[in-house]
């Protein structure tokens, strides 16, 4: 396998490259797909609604055989009301979810139109009109890249010289 950073050759995939470090995945292994926020939002709908309608249906329950006895616990009107609190909860949350799942379902059509509607970019390369965009090169005061650039031509003269 050859490193995909620096192009070295013979390497061990799952490890890191000899030559400049980077990690080299194994690419021969499938890749698991990870879960979308649209699928744990599906998730959280179903679990809203069943958690929602166990406390309702065990408030009820709960009303339906304590209310209106002498000998009924304050514990139980507790319990019934938490469980009423729990029902009005998950009401609310099952409906932030619908709306959520509106949007991300509002999001990928515009995404998908805006894909359609957008032009290739790699379809056509015109040229740019450079002039209006940059001054033009100014070569006057060049640095060489090194300081020692031009001196072997020097040494050469020199050489040639001390010989003749």
């Amino acid at each position: 396998m050859f490193c995909p950073k620096c192009g070295k050759a013979d390497q061990q995939p799952e490890t890191y490259c000899r030559q400049c470090g980077d990690f080299l995945p194994d690419f021969s292994k499938q890749i698991i797909k990870s879960t979308t926020p649209e699928e744990h939002i599906k998730a959280n709908t179903v679990l809203n609604f069943m958690t929602g309608i166990v406390s309702l249906t065990l408030a009820i329950l709960l009303y339906a055989f304590f209310l209106g006895r002498e000998d009924t616990h304050l514990i139980i009107y507790i319990t019934a009301g938490f469980l009423t609190a729990m029902f009005a909860w998950q009401v609310q949350t099952f409906w932030r979810t619908l709306l959520l799942k509106k949007h991300f379902k509002r999001r990928q059509t515009e995404n998908s139109a805006a894909a359609v509607e957008a032009p290739n970019p790699t379809a056509s390369f015109e040229a740019a009109p450079t002039k209006e965009l940059l001054n033009e090169a100014d070569f006057s005061s060049v640095v060489p890249a090194t300081v020692t650039e031009h001196t072997t031509k020097q040494l050469a003269e020199k050489i040639n010289r001390k010989s003749s």
